[in-house]
């Protein structure tokens, strides 16, 4: 069988600044709304947090229209601002109990042949269980397998499973997988919680499987916080990942502990191998990652995630004991990223993709091959 791990980017629609030409444009766009929304949950707007509301507004090109080139301010009950024709904007919410909204990205369609090239990897890669990341909800996860996978000649998956996470972009993670597989319980992690709070930003999906044997095998899918734009320094972003690395170690000790032996635990993990943030997980477990098994192909880079370089390896399987024992390689699979016009040593790519825009995603695949 073949378990793997692919950041799809949406599949149908994702936020505007998301779309720009390079990350750095969009990274302040971003900085602010993750900020601005965390500020606009305060039970009380003192004027320290109103003055720091408007700079942010001003950052998003909010202070004189609800409607910018990204982003909105979105409004349910009452009212946040005072916009006078003349003289400076004031915020006059006394806090989160004075008004219903938020500041919500915009979002534009995905490139067509963006979206064929995400069915191509996915016909190619011919993953027995595909762990998604960044896909946008369950009815367009399964209207993508069921119609664009059609459409370049492969398989649509026979079960298709996302639930809702904690990222309010709507970047969400799921689970594509064969029939011979059937998905038995679920169990999402969105409410856990540690002495700072809720862990995950997005979930760690938890998927109980049977194999053709009638084995049992679990499924952890994850998306660890983002670097892109955590502050100051990613240092908010490195402890985030450090808490959700030690709560997915403790549910997969649990599983262990419950009997269970065959588990896998995948996705983008938004770091490399030797970040004290995953070292809980990475370090202090007995997972294994597949690529470190000898017959793993890496290709021509050493990393998963843009120009391939080795500490751009964010993207996993791992392993339990059992399971690495049975895998016999697997590879990570570049043929939909854009390695650009003056990369060195490129990995082949499809002939259609020409332009960065068409890309399937940042992300290579990457899979483990088991014998089961």
């Amino acid at each position: 069988m073949r378990i793997a791990s692919f950041n799809v980017e949406n599949l149908f629609a994702r936020a505007k600044v998301l779309n720009q030409e390079s990350w750095a444009a969009g990274k302040p766009v971003l900085a602010a709304q993750a900020e601005l929304n965390a500020l606009l949950e305060e039970p009380v707007y003192t004027d320290a947090v109103k003055a720091r509301i408007l700079a942010l507004l001003e950052i998003l090109g909010l202070q004189r229209s609800d409607d910018s080139e990204f982003v909105r301010l979105r409004k349910l009950r009452g009212q946040l601002l005072r916009r006078p024709r003349s003289g400076p904007v004031q915020v006059v919410a006394a806090g989160r109990a004075s008004w219903i909204g938020w500041i919500e990205l915009k979002t534009e369609e995905v490139d067509e042949l963006a979206m064929q090239h995400t069915a191509m990897v996915m016909r190619d890669v011919n993953a027995d269980l595909l762990g998604v990341v960044e896909a946008d909800n369950r009815p367009l996860l399964k209207l993508f397998s069921e119609a664009l996978l059609t459409k370049v000649g492969g398989k649509p998956y026979e079960q298709v499973m996302l639930i809702d996470g904690n990222d309010d972009r709507g970047i969400d993670v799921g689970v594509l997988a064969r029939a011979d597989y059937p998905l038995g319980a679920i169990r999402s992690h969105v409410f856990d919680t540690d002495a700072e709070g809720v862990v995950f930003s997005r979930d760690c999906c938890e998927y109980h499987f049977t194999t053709p044997g009638g084995q049992s095998l679990v499924v952890l899918v994850n998306h660890f916080k983002s670097k892109g734009y955590s502050t100051p320094g990613d240092q908010l972003g490195r402890k985030r990942r450090g808490r959700q690395a030690v709560r997915v170690t403790e549910i997969y000790d649990a599983l262990r502990a419950a009997g269970n032996d065959l588990i896998a635990v995948l996705g983008d993990f938004n770091d490399d191998p030797g970040s004290t943030a995953l070292e809980p997980l990475i370090h202090g477990t007995d997972l294994r990652d597949i690529s470190t098994h000898p017959a793993f192909d890496f290709g021509p880079r050493l990393g998963t995630f843009g120009s391939g370089g080795e500490k751009d390896k964010i993207d996993y399987v791992l392993l339990s004991p059992a399971l690495f024992a049975r895998a016999t390689g697997g590879a990570v699979f570049r043929q939909g990223v854009w390695h650009g016009p003056r990369t060195k040593n490129p990995w082949p790519i499809y002939q259609t993709l020409t332009a960065d825009v068409h890309a399937a995603s940042d992300h290579a695949a990457i899979y483990a091959d088991l014998d089961l």
